[in-house]
């Protein structure tokens, strides 16, 4: 099965891994989220103070990841409720569950939540605690969240075997009047299932 979401998303086909295998990268935006079970799925995005969840069973070869904003929609706010992680993180379980994945099975990671600027706003934190507590209330076994600092950082996970690989960004730097980039540093590998 090639990639399945509800959301939009955009891919990139026929991106090449470092062995040379052909893999559709599917990259996720704000208000996202992916679930595959194909070998040759790369589901990557890249993180501020928004949170990621990476969920899989093993067992299955299955997975996914999301990208959420805020815990929940502001009241009496307009905005689209599936940027939201009260709308995402059940959307993300139930796509796994219906295409085979076992609740009990489940694994989860955390990631994101970091705290731009120069002020500690606790808009990251916020994002973390709520995925934390919505993986535990549906009683998914949860590895300890990883932050992104100040900058942020990239993604990449294969959902079908579990690899991730997280690279912290440096930040933002100006130069001249102008925003440069943020800059990967060197990634680390949380899995290094093939």
């Amino acid at each position: 099965m090639k990639a399945y979401a509800v959301l939009s998303y955009n891919v990139l086909r026929g991106g090449w891994e470092r062995d040379g295998r052909q893999v559709d990268h599917v990259s996720l935006g704000q208000g996202e989220f992916c679930v595959s079970d194909d070998p040759d799925t790369v589901i990557t995005t890249v993180l501020g103070s928004c949170v990621a969840a990476c969920v899989r069973d093993p067992k299955a070869g299955i997975g996914g990841m999301n990208h959420f904003v805020l815990p929940r929609l502001p009241s009496g706010s307009r905005s689209d409720p599936s940027r939201y992680g009260s709308r995402l993180m059940p959307l993300l379980i139930d796509r796994l569950l219906e295409r085979g994945a076992s609740l009990k099975r489940l694994e989860a990671q955390v990631f994101g939540g970091a705290s731009p600027g120069p002020f500690q706003n606790p808009i990251g934190q916020n994002n973390v605690d709520f995925a934390m507590a919505y993986l535990a209330e549906r009683g998914i076994a949860t590895a300890a969240p990883v932050r992104s600092g100040a900058a942020g950082c990239r993604l990449e996970f294969w959902p079908e075997s579990g690899r991730l690989i997280h690279t912290p960004l440096t930040g933002v730097k100006k130069v001249a009047g102008a925003r440069i980039m943020l800059r990967p540093v060197k990634p680390l590998v949380l899995s290094s299932a093939a």
